[in-house]
């Protein structure tokens, strides 16, 4: 089990562990991730310290990261929960075409998750993620449980990695291969 914490990371966010993480896979040649920036227009700038003071989201952000695993297209989004029901409400309706459209063009998207109240952090396959949003569009249970989740998938630091997600990809692929 991962105890993010005893690693010296207690105030570090799940972005900047994930950071870490797509530097390391870099680093070893495993991949290149990089984060999406959400594209703002600045509305008003503070002249004294040239910071943005107030600004607008042009448009929809798709995924947080996107890139390529060992020639693998991957696309995820890094999310956090605090209690141990996820709210389909944070996963946005474009953001689920964004990654249902890049799986059919042979990519592999997925979510991060990390449940800070138990420490952990799951790799959640989209067809799971898919399956979660269609029954709450559909006048189901509006959220997804820990309970739901498939605990295979619970991710570690590996060999430096603080969260080695490549395991996740592997598992999904294999799966799809099943």
């Amino acid at each position: 089990m991962g105890t993010w914490s005893s690693r010296g990371l207690r105030g570090s966010t799940l972005e900047d562990m994930i950071n870490m993480t797509n530097e390391s896979y870099r680093e070893k040649k495993l991949g290149l991730i990089q984060k999406i920036p959400t594209p703002i227009t600045p509305v008003k700038i503070d002249e004294s310290t040239r910071h943005i003071t107030l600004a607008y989201f042009e448009k929809q952000s798709t995924v947080d990261y996107i890139g390529a695993v060992q020639g693998i297209p991957v696309c995820f989004d890094a999310k956090e929960c605090a209690a141990t029901t996820f709210p389909m409400m944070n996963i946005h309706e474009h953001q689920i075409h964004f990654m249902e459209d890049f799986e059919r063009q042979g990519g592999v998207a997925f979510i991060l998750l990390f449940f800070s109240q138990l420490d952990e952090i799951y790799y959640i396959p989209f067809c799971d993620i898919k399956r979660f949003y269609e029954r709450s569009v559909s006048g189901g249970r509006k959220s997804f449980t820990y309970d739901e989740i498939d605990k295979s998938y619970l991710l570690t630091s590996s060999k430096g990695i603080l969260i080695h997600y490549l395991e996740g990809i592997q598992k999904d692929l294999n799966r799809r291969e099943e």
